[in-house]
């Protein structure tokens, strides 16, 4: 009875939804693929293999998946395991990393549509990353027989209280789940207190930490700097992952900055289907807007004026998909997106594991743990708006001493977090290896 509840209570949210998902497929170009997969229509798997269906909904989710991956295969050579991602850029990230065979789109919660998938996809377990917890799927999980884990969790507290708003329904959810790596002890007490059994949860830190690398070199950067004319010796900010409305708050910083120091300046918009937009903007604040995508590696590459003032007009845009760790590599300071607007934030880890002193905004909620502890550490500094931008900007490129701190501050809390990937690959592997264990000695 409670799945088909479920199901008229998403049809309604789907019909309200519709003219939203139409505009975004229409003219932003958004989600325009894969709606037979989303329907269930998954590729068929072998049933007679042990798999695990991991779901990340998004890029940041998938980019935390693959030392997760290295492990569990380690371990068990003969586990199969594929992939879900709700997100344009998720499923083509998990396409970069594993193939576009064992990746595909997360089908809709109705139970038909779930139930479909699963008889496809057979898994033996079924891992979330971070949250994404959906009632239909671990219902049917659950008269399966399949666990459900959540690795990496994060749980906010506007996420926590959301969720509370379900009750009885949402403490069902919850504690359906087979178990829980929470980040941190806060994020444990708040699974804890929505129904998560306290023996089924489990601190592990962020798995982010351990797949960011720490280095000092990115292959291909500094083939990207001469086909964008980036000059390495000189100061250079990076603005990654921006988000809507974003770039016109940095390039209002920027022309601050420029009034005092010469600086180079690049913008990543997190999302491809702005990359015209965010061009326009660039162009409308009386930039030359110099496009990755029109300067790829090799002769066509763009030389930057010597003259001072026609070189200061000049913003690099990169609009081409898997390029950001490159830019990040070649920054003096880094700004990370999607915090100058209430947006959450975006991942700040890869940037620290680089050692580049780190500019945020005041939304990182997302990613709160990780900028608690590289603020302890004098690592990050976090801006209220674009003048407090420009002023730490300036006052950080006019001090190497500091640039050095902070940098060398980054890489070591990186080092000091890692180790949350071989503790939930173990876990995993215990609750693969006890589901494998109690189907045998459920055999005749």
């Amino acid at each position: 009875m409670m799945r088909w509840i479920a199901n008229a209570v998403y049809i309604i949210a789907g019909l309200g939804y519709l003219p939203v998902a139409i505009y975004n497929a229409l003219l932003l170009k958004k989600n325009r693929r894969g709606w037979s997969q989303r329907f269930g229509v998954v590729p068929r798997r072998d049933p007679g293999v042990p798999r695990v269906w991991i779901h990340a909904v998004s890029l940041g989710e998938i980019n935390a998946t693959p030392r997760l991956v290295e492990e569990l295969k380690r371990t068990r050579p003969d586990i199969d395991i594929v992939f879900s991602t709700t997100t344009d850029t998720g499923y083509a990230r998990g396409v970069q990393l594993y193939g576009a065979d064992r990746v595909f789109r997360f089908p809709l919660d109705f139970s038909w549509m779930i139930g479909r998938a699963l008889k496809r996809i057979n898994p033996s377990m079924i891992v979330l990353v971070e949250l994404e917890v959906w009632f239909n799927l671990l219902l049917l999980a659950e008269q399966r027989g399949i666990p459900v884990a959540i690795v990496n969790g994060r749980l906010t507290a506007k996420s926590a209280r959301r969720l509370s708003y379900l009750g009885a329904i949402g403490r069902s959810m919850l504690r359906r789940l087979a178990w829980v790596g929470a980040q941190d002890e806060i994020i444990a007490n708040r699974f804890k207190s929505l129904g998560v059994p306290a023996d089924r949860l489990e601190v592990t830190s962020s798995l982010k930490w351990d797949t960011a690398q720490v280095t000092d070199k990115v292959d291909g950067a500094e083939s990207l700097a001469r086909a964008l004319g980036i000059d390495p010796s000189s100061p250079h900010l990076v603005c990654g992952s921006t988000g809507d409305g974003e770039e016109s708050l940095v390039l209002q910083a920027y022309k601050q900055i420029l009034s005092q120091i010469q600086l180079q300046l690049a913008i990543v918009p997190r999302k491809p289907e702005r990359f015209d937009e965010v061009a326009g903007t660039i162009e409308q604040a009386g930039f030359r807007c110099v496009r990755r995508s029109s300067h790829p590696d090799g002769p066509n590459h763009f030389e930057r004026p010597k003259d001072h003032e026609a070189s200061t007009k000049i913003v690099i845009l990169g609009d081409t998909m898997g390029e950001l760790r490159k830019f990040y590599s070649l920054a003096t300071v880094v700004f990370i997106g999607r915090s100058l607007v209430p947006m959450g934030g975006s991942d700040p880890m890869e940037v620290a594991a680089l050692g580049k002193p780190i500019l945020v905004g005041p939304h990182m909620e997302n990613f709160e743990l990780a900028v608690d502890a590289l603020q302890k550490a004098r690592a990050l500094k976090s801006v209220s708006d674009p003048g407090a931008l420009a002023n730490s900007a300036i006052s950080l490129l006019s001090n190497s001493s500091e640039i050095k701190t902070m940098a060398e501050n980054s890489r070591r809390v990186v080092i000091m977090n890692q180790g949350a990937t071989p503790k939930t690959a173990a876990r995993l592997l215990e609750i693969l290896g006890n589901q494998r264990d109690g189907a045998h000695k459920s055999q005749p």
